[in-house]
């Protein structure tokens, strides 16, 4: 698939008025984390890695988002979100529990680990997961764990990286100098320049966007 805003790089905010000190901070302890081994088991690590790899694909041509870093990072402090599911319990217990099961899922329907399976039958555990359609005991609804904690973990791990945002053109954190053009169809100078049907936008088309 085409690179949708090529040549984008979010990073290049860093040293502008777009970011504060404090955005920086966050933003460089983000980029340096790495993923942890004092949480979950090891087997239960290399699932979650295959899992965020089926559901959110590095993207092409960019710098590898460190999704499973933050993960980790999140389970390893124990940062639960204020609410939860009933059907669930606390989010260290959810996903140890959830881990095993995605790998008795796949061992039920091909008898092997998660980390075994090609990609469509890893893709069919899922889908089973997300359509409450397993086969293997789950020790909680499986689309409830989908809906209330993988995907949003996962998902909210993949897009809180700087390489994420660049694939989808988002411009990050604009503290403190913030964003201007706000209606429909314009964009601040340092926002990313989107291809149309696989082509740049033509410069007239940029100019009237951005005036």
């Amino acid at each position: 698939m085409a690179d949708r805003f090529p040549g984008y790089d979010v990073l290049t905010k860093r040293d502008t008025p777009s970011w504060n000190p404090q955005t920086r901070a966050v933003i460089d302890e983000r980029l340096a984390l790495a993923p942890r081994d004092d949480v979950l088991t090891p087997d239960a690590r290399t699932t979650l890695a295959y899992v965020i790899d089926r559901i959110v694909p590095q993207p092409e041509g960019r710098p590898q988002t460190n999704a499973l870093a933050l993960v980790l990072d999140k389970l390893a402090r124990d940062s639960r979100d204020g609410f939860r599911h009933h059907a669930l319990p606390p989010l260290r217990e959810a996903w140890a529990r959830g881990l095993a099961a995605i790998d008795a899922e796949a061992e039920a329907r091909f008898a092997a680990r998660f980390v075994h399976l090609d990609g469509g039958q890893a893709d069919a555990v899922l889908s089973a997961i997300e359509c409450d359609e397993t086969i293997a005991d789950w020790p909680f609804p499986p689309h409830v764990f989908w809906k209330w904690r993988l995907l949003p973990d996962v998902v909210a791990a993949y897009y809180a990286h700087p390489s994420a945002w660049s694939a989808m053109g988002f411009g990050g954190p604009a503290s403190p100098r913030g964003y201007v053009r706000l209606d429909a169809d314009r964009r601040d100078p340092w926002e990313a320049v989107e291809r149309d049907d696989g082509h740049l936008v033509p410069a007239e088309v940029r100019n009237r966007h951005v005036g």
